[in-house]
């Protein structure tokens, strides 16, 4: 079923199962109770669909913990995990999402973000536990520039404003 999408802050009783999950993909969570993490669940008609995670430093945010429940795989669901959390990322003022990956650099690819080095990221972002040690040297560093709330609502009005019969091609 689709329909609407909640995205939901973890509580701290609920960060277990976020664990456990997490766990069994095989994906760091041994710091996930420590400062500065926050964590949403979201889910749609159906229920839970995943969980997703963002560490905050400055106008820079870390992504991590996207992980969708096996049953919901591949039907867009990770897509609109990360969207959501994107959205939260937005809402929070961050300009910029980085993140690390062993074997999902792709999906992250088509869904908006471009390889970089981790040496691109900012200090803060480097000095965390992901990239100082939970994930190894052979990750994927990714990250994906936000478009403001405004900017984006502005860019959605012009693209319907104009029929596409009379806009300029460029």
């Amino acid at each position: 079923m689709t329909g609407p999408r909640t995205v939901t802050p973890l509580a701290k009783p609920e960060l277990p199962a976020l664990a456990a999950l997490l766990a069994m993909e095989g994906l760091p969570n041994q710091d996930i109770a420590d400062a500065g993490r926050r964590f949403w669940r979201v889910d749609d008609p159906d229920g839970l669909l995943g969980y997703g995670g963002l560490e905050v430093y400055g106008r820079d945010g870390l992504l991590r913990s996207v992980v969708v429940l096996p049953e919901r795989r591949r039907r867009g669901n990770g897509h609109a995990v990360v969207d959501a959390i994107s959205r939260e990322a937005m809402a929070l003022g961050l300009d910029r999402l980085w993140l690390l990956t062993i074997g999902a650099a792709g999906f992250f690819e088509r869904i908006g973000f471009r390889r970089a080095e981790r040496s691109e990221a900012p200090p803060d972002v480097r000095a965390s536990a992901q990239f100082a040690s939970l994930c190894p040297g052979s990750a994927v560093c990714l990250r994906r520039d936000l478009a403001s709330p405004v900017a984006e609502t502005a860019a959605r009005d012009a693209a319907t404003a104009i029929p596409s019969e009379i806009a300029p091609v460029r």
